[in-house]
């Protein structure tokens, strides 16, 4: 009963607000039409556009042209600035951003013309949101960098707020999460201190994107809810499709597809009417996925189509490359292997690929050359594949270590600040004190503690500060174990996968081989090279090293049990305690289950255990 009432409250609420709303368009439009005065007019144009802004982009963008206009036949810097500033935004909008980088140009001129160092402000923000659209992430750090020193020395705490938030899309993008936490955290603590609502909403918005980053989906669906309602009072309808796409992405990797689809038809529902095209993409970049999985291929390939076309319109590089990997998927559902490979090898040879793209592009091209039972070709670019693929790992685990360094340098760079602080407060206390010993002959004795009590405070803060650089160290260590780890999973399971696939070509070739006639010369060749390929220890070499690094000099433990040991059963016991099952050890090493059980009794005796005791369990023990 309590929640329907609340509920109904709620409604009530929304109502209320609507309804004001409303009035008040309805109330400005009024003025426009029936004053006389183009004073008021032009002010009542500005009002107008900034209402229609995030609610009808269309309107926005007819009511800031006629500002514009007006402005210029009267004459006024302030409203010339206005509606400069209003059509950059708005092209910024609609991903023009040709377009809205003059537009934030002339508006940076004009407010140095006009001394209007706060809308210098709001039009670098609007520089550095526009770089981070086109990708340039440095030169948007450049800028907001700058631009929050700037906001900072005019002492304008909701400017200064608007650049942490800003900070902390750049570090989203570039995916270092905790830093873009501790920005968008110092952003919200500013705009709650103001009460500004919609700015609330905005910094929900960016821990939703942090928390779906990190996986963390059930808590990015609380705070994408939290902000969607605000959005929704304040009738922000291109943040509600953002909110919506957010939602689509959670429900989707939580599995639950008809949700996600709700959420992504409802973002598409008023992205596409408005134009907001860098939002609309990502829905129906997002839906692909969901049909390609439900087998939905007709409706798969039209969304295709669209995205290409879309991101050809607006310069969106990395969708056109995901949707022609998604093409080619769809061609060899289709049956269509040459179509695919012809696609990915165009995509290959552009040269332009980001390496996960390239990573994704050599799977595909292996999955095509499998499906036509290719398998030298499929095994060629499955190991390019595992190529790219172990360079995109390196290069997260690179990014997470670089980011744990700034954060270590900020502090460290923070508690300097305060040292300094300190300093400067012991240096003005040293001065009273001067100036106390002059008068009095006992101020040496006081003087005295004073500097010792300093020093020993000047001791713990150098133990404070040796601990905390202590712990980032450890931390970064802990990062670089994770990624050996990472890494000898991923060897692992290429063993594993690459011995499968020998075999499986094997016995391909066995079926070939009652053809004598027409592969008898081929034959031998293909079984020599294979022999060479399953006697080759490279892929052992490389998974052993990061076997030591990680298990901390494992074949040295099993060795001190007994001298006799021999490499193939150091390699058997490496295995199991990998937790692999006999049968993947067996394709492993190219021998038989059976094979694998009798090994596995002649280890355990020689490392003397007890019959009942598993040597599984034992190995995982050392």
């Amino acid at each position: 009963m309590i929640l329907r009432i609340r509920f109904i409250c709620f409604l009530l609420f929304a109502l209320c607000i609507n309804a004001q709303q409303k009035s008040k368009i309805d109330s400005l439009l009024n003025v426009k039409e029936t004053t006389s005065v183009d004073s008021i007019k032009l002010k009542t144009l500005n009002k107008i556009t900034s209402y229609y802004l995030y609610r009808d982009i269309k309107k926005a963008k007819e009511y800031a042209f006629k500002q514009q206009k007006l402005s210029e036949q009267l004459n006024q810097l302030e409203y010339k600035i206005k509606s400069s500033h209003h059509i950059a935004v708005i092209y910024n909008i609609l991903s023009k951003h040709d377009s809205a980088r003059y537009y934030i140009d002339k508006t940076i001129k004009l407010s140095y013309e006009a001394n209007n160092l706060e809308q210098v402000s709001i039009s670098n923000h609007s520089l550095a949101n526009l770089e981070i659209s086109l990708g340039n992430l440095d030169k948007a750090e450049e800028i907001n960098s700058k631009n929050l020193e700037f906001n900072k020395k005019l002492k304008d705490s909701f400017a200064v707020a608007l650049s942490y938030d800003l900070e902390s899309s750049i570090y989203i993008n570039r995916e270092q999460y905790q830093l873009a936490l501790k920005s968008v955290l110092n952003s919200l603590e500013m705009v709650e201190a103001l009460n500004k609502r919609i700015r609330i909403a905005d910094a929900q918005n960016k821990l939703a994107v942090i928390e779906n980053s990190l996986e963390n989906f059930d808590s990015s669906i609380e705070y994408s809810e939290q902000a969607l309602e605000i959005y929704k009072e304040y009738e922000d309808i291109e943040y509600q499709s953002q909110i919506y796409n957010i939602l689509g992405i959670s429900y989707k990797f939580k599995k639950d597809y008809t949700k996600a689809k709700a959420y992504f038809n409802k973002s598409i529902n008023i992205s596409e009417p408005n134009g907001y095209l860098s939002i609309l993409i990502v829905s129906k970049s997002h839906l692909i996925d969901i049909y390609m999985e439900s087998q939905d291929y007709p409706n798969a390939k039209k969304l295709i189509d669209e995205c290409l076309e879309i991101a050809d319109s607006i310069g969106y590089d990395a969708i056109t490359t995901y949707s022609n990997l998604r093409l080619a998927k769809y061609y060899n559902k289709m049956g269509n292997y040459n179509k695919s490979q012809k696609l990915l090898d165009q995509l290959l040879t552009e040269g332009n690929l980001e390496l996960e793209g390239r990573a994704n592009a050599y799977l595909t091209k292996s999955e095509t050359f499998k499906l036509q039972n290719n398998y030298l070709d499929a095994l060629h670019n499955y190991e390019l594949h595992k190529k790219y693929q172990d360079s995109v790992l390196k290069r997260k685990s690179e990014k997470q270590i670089n980011e744990l360094r700034i954060i270590h340098k900020t502090e460290q760079k923070e508690a300097e600040l305060v040292l300094q602080e300190e300093e400067i407060k012991t240096l003005n206390a040293q001065a009273e004190n001067d100036k106390l010993t002059k008068l009095l002959y006992g101020g040496g004795a006081v003087a005295g503690i004073l500097t010792s009590g300093l020093l020993l405070f000047g001791f713990r803060q150098r133990i404070k500060k040796n601990k905390i650089e202590r712990e980032k160290q450890e931390e970064i260590y802990k990062h670089e174990i994770a990624f050996k780890k990472k890494e000898l999973a991923s060897q692992t399971l290429h063993l594993v996968q690459k011995n499968t696939f020998i075999q499986e070509l094997k016995e391909n070739l066995e079926k070939i081989k009652k053809s004598p006639e027409l592969f008898k010369i081929e034959f031998r060749r293909l079984v020599m090279l294979l022999k060479k390929e399953s006697a080759e220890d490279k892929d052992w070499e490389v998974f052993k090293s990061y076997f030591s690094e990680v298990h901390n000099n494992f074949d040295q433990k099993i060795k001190s049990f007994s001298s006799d040991i021999t490499e193939k059963e150091i390699r058997l016991a490496s295995f199991l305690r990998m937790n692999l099952t006999t049968k993947e050890i067996a394709s492993m090493l190219n021998v038989l289950p059976d094979s694998v059980l009798k090994s596995k009794y002649r280890l355990k005796k020689k490392l003397n255990l007890e019959k009942d005791l598993d040597l599984t369990q034992f190995l995982n023990s050392l």
